[in-house]
């Protein structure tokens, strides 16, 4: 615990705020704990950092308070070496987040107004709270196995292989078929992925695989998945083909299987002859087979419903988007198509690579290329108007309506065409996109020796993804240590894979050696913290090893928690849990934000001094969210006090006991976006957060208080235009209720 900290204001993050008030309030009210208070005129030009070192030398100081600016600013230059420092957001979150009871907004240059004072010795003085329930995580000793296990041998396996034995780490490399090559094997050609990016060209497979296969730091397994992955990142043992290999982590490269083909029946796959998927129109053309003269490509086509029909053409494991649609759905007849989940530019380049290949076979041959939406991106769109200019390529934008066996020929009935009407087109074929499923999709394929069972957490948006956050997070899965590339995390061509495979072997190394060190890797990359439990007072609930996102805790026979330090992402979801409160983080516990809670300034008087509203948000969205709206010149109330926590989940209902208690008027929960559409940088956090909050309801109406004074916004970073108005909207339902009926007590 920070015990001589030296409390440090940046008067140029200030603005109208009084710095000279604040530190004296500080010297007052904290004595000796408080040895060196001083204002800077600019706080971070070197020789003020010169003399906050020079000040820990000569005083000994163990931690230091940063008055000033945001801690996502300028988060760098503030670091001592064995001294703890807290970031005090006055300028952000205080300063420029200020406005009067009325509407306005102090003038610039004049007197800060007594309300804003108020507002910024509240977060000086938590903020030094905060600093003494702080101590300097010490993490166990642990020495990482330099191997990487990479599954599956197709494009992005290989890439992801060659390139950790580039970097020196020995590689694992399991490949469930006879040979390396994944679905590349039954490719003709890929789009091009060279200049001048006008036609499609050999893949250069047989080069790849002798790569992989000369390079003495990677051992080659075929015909063998992985059959157990125990252990925690930076020392699993991984049971393959019947041996045990030591590994630090695992670049998930497994790619996809194609969509049940009973799904394609409505336009008669199965039925009609000459119907056939893209995927064996590839293999049909690498046979040299390619007797169709006039072929329809259908991609992404709305049904006479609306809806899109299937997703993602074959191109290649590492191309291939994903659909599939809903488990035991049938269709019965063409209007009853259901929307599938996923579709991708890949359908739209995989149609012209096969056309191509048509007029290539044939010079009289005639591809009709029907879309719903043509979807090319960047130096693609070179390949895409190359076809455009090309004799016997037509393409237009159309509905399918039916596809029909007339005379010993295929006749595509389709409306909203480039052309006006309805048209039907003779064909001697019809190419339907391969509906793609990842590996992952109801196979465990990792087959974790966990407690929370051998496969990915099932997300239901994403029909067994390994995704852990799609947006903020490439490649991480929801397994600490394995890293998702190619098209078992996402749709992509063969460019885009080799870029993933690259960054997922990257991430892999970099767990390693965080693990090595000691440190969590994402998102709080470099966090030397882990949890600490009490197991005296453990009552083997279990709640914290269920909540757990990430399977950081296993449990004994008796069920109590077994922690796998390595695993963890230190979000403190299983603190939040615990109903014992048994389960902290040397530098975020229970004590911490409480005790940050006790020091806020509560009036007495809501009529005189207004109420106050405690905002705890998430460090993630919520948190970047408000410093946003303040940069971009909005502003809140002056009667809320924010405390940044890692993740809803970490919330313990004990803080809101603490608030009220306390006679706080209100407690908003600021967190990511939870759902079908989820975002939540720790994945069910902001979830598990308003679940809890229905028991947090029921324990406020028994002692008196009404339930919607604790209340959860969800907000993504994108949205901080609309944060200012949901503390609006929560202040005016304070003032509506009253004061709080604890206040005063």
């Amino acid at each position: 615990m920070a015990e001589k900290i030296g409390v440090y204001f940046d008067q140029s993050a200030l603005g109208i705020i009084d710095a000279d008030e604040l530190s004296t309030g500080v010297s007052n009210k904290f004595g000796d704990a408080c040895p060196v208070v001083k204002v800077f005129p600019v706080l971070a030009a070197s020789s003020a950092r010169e003399e906050i070192k020079k000040d820990i030398a000569e005083q000994g100081l163990d931690g230091i308070a940063i008055c000033g600016s945001s801690p996502r600013v300028d988060w760098d230059i503030y670091e001592f070496e064995n001294v703890i420092v807290e970031r005090i957001n006055l300028r952000e979150q205080c300063a420029m987040a200020y406005k009067n009871p009325d509407g306005t907004v102090p003038a610039a240059g004049g007197t800060a107004p007594e309300l804003l004072m108020a507002m910024a010795k509240d977060y000086v003085t938590m903020g030094i709270i905060k600093l003494q329930k702080t101590a300097v995580p010490e993490p166990p000793e642990f020495e990482s196995v330099k191997t990487i296990l990479v599954l599956g041998g197709g494009w992005a396996g290989l890439t992801a292989a060659k390139q950790a034995a580039d970097y020196g780490y020995d590689v694992i490399l399991v490949e469930k078929d006879a040979q390396l090559g994944g679905k590349a094997l039954n490719m003709l050609k890929t789009v091009p992925l060279e200049f001048p990016y006008e036609e499609a060209h050999d893949l250069g497979l047989e080069a790849k695989i002798e790569e992989v296969t000369a390079n003495e730091k990677i051992k080659v397994v075929l015909n063998a998945t992985v059959e157990k992955l125990a252990g925690t990142p930076g020392q699993y043992t991984a049971q393959v083909a019947g041996q045990e290999y030591s590994v630090g982590a695992a670049v998930l490269a497994a790619g996809w299987k194609p969509m049940d083909n009973e799904l394609l029946a409505p336009f008669g796959y199965g039925s009609i002859p000459n119907v056939v998927t893209s995927a064996e129109y590839e293999k049909l053309a690498k046979e040299g087979k390619l007797d169709a003269k006039r072929v329809a490509f259908i991609i992404n086509t709305d049904t006479v419903t609306g809806g899109d029909i299937y997703a993602a053409p074959e191109e290649v494991e590492a191309e291939e988007a994903a659909s599939e649609e809903e488990e035991g759905y049938v269709h019965e007849d063409l209007e009853s198509v259901r929307h599938l989940a996923y579709s991708s530019y890949v359908n739209s380049m995989v149609a012209l690579k096969q056309a191509n290949y048509l007029c290539d076979a044939h010079e009289d041959g005639r591809a009709y290329v029907l879309y719903d939406s043509m979807v090319v991106p960047g130096i693609h769109e070179r390949y895409y108007k190359t076809a455009q200019d090309r004799l016997g390529i037509m393409m237009s934008k159309a509905e399918i309506k039916g596809i029909t066996e007339e005379d010993g020929s295929l006749v595509v009935s389709a409306g909203n065409t480039l052309m006006g009407d309805d048209v039907e087109i003779p064909v001697d074929m019809v190419v339907l996109p391969t509906g793609i499923v990842p590996a992952t999709a109801k196979d465990p394929v990792m087959n974790f020796d966990y407690r929370q069972g051998p496969a990915f957490p099932d997300l239901d948006l994403f029909d067994g993804y390994a995704d852990s956050n799609y947006i903020c997070f490439p490649y991480e899965t929801r397994r600490t240590g394995v890293y998702a590339a190619g098209c078992v995390r996402q749709p992509m061509m063969m460019d885009a894979a080799e870029e993933d495979a690259i960054g997922a072997t990257m991430k892999a190394i970099q767990c390693i050696e965080s693990a090595n060190r000691g440190v969590s890797v994402h998102p709080r990359s470099g966090d030397l913290s882990y949890p600490v439990f009490n197991f005296v007072r453990c009552t083997q609930c279990k709640r914290c090893t269920e909540e757990c996102p990430f399977g950081a805790l296993d449990d004994d026979e008796k069920g109590t928690p077994l922690p796998n330090f390595s695993r963890c992402r230190r979000c403190g979801t299983c603190m939040g849990a615990c109903p014992e409160r048994v389960i902290s983080f040397d530098n975020y516990n229970i004590d911490q934000i409480g005790s940050m809670i006790r020091e806020i300034d509560v009036p007495d008087d809501m009529e005189e001094g207004g109420p106050r509203v405690l905002i705890l948000a998430c460090e993630n969205d919520a948190y970047p969210a408000l410093d946003m709206a303040a940069i971009r010149g909005k502003a809140w109330s002056p009667y809320v006090r924010i405390i940044p926590v890692r993740c809803l989940g970490s919330v313990n209902a004990i803080w809101v006991a603490d608030a009220m208690s306390k006679g706080i008027d209100g407690v908003m929960l600021l967190g990511c976006k939870y759902g079908d559409d989820y975002q939540c940088h720790f994945v069910k956090g902001s979830e598990i957060c308003n679940r809890r909050k229905d028991n947090i309801a029921e324990t406020l109406e028994r002692l008196g208080v009404e339930p919607d004074r604790v209340e959860q916004y969800e907000v993504a970073i994108d949205e901080y235009d609309k944060v200012p108005g949901m503390i609006d909207s929560f202040m005016d339902m304070v003032f509506e209720k009253g004061p709080n009926p604890f206040k005063g007590y």
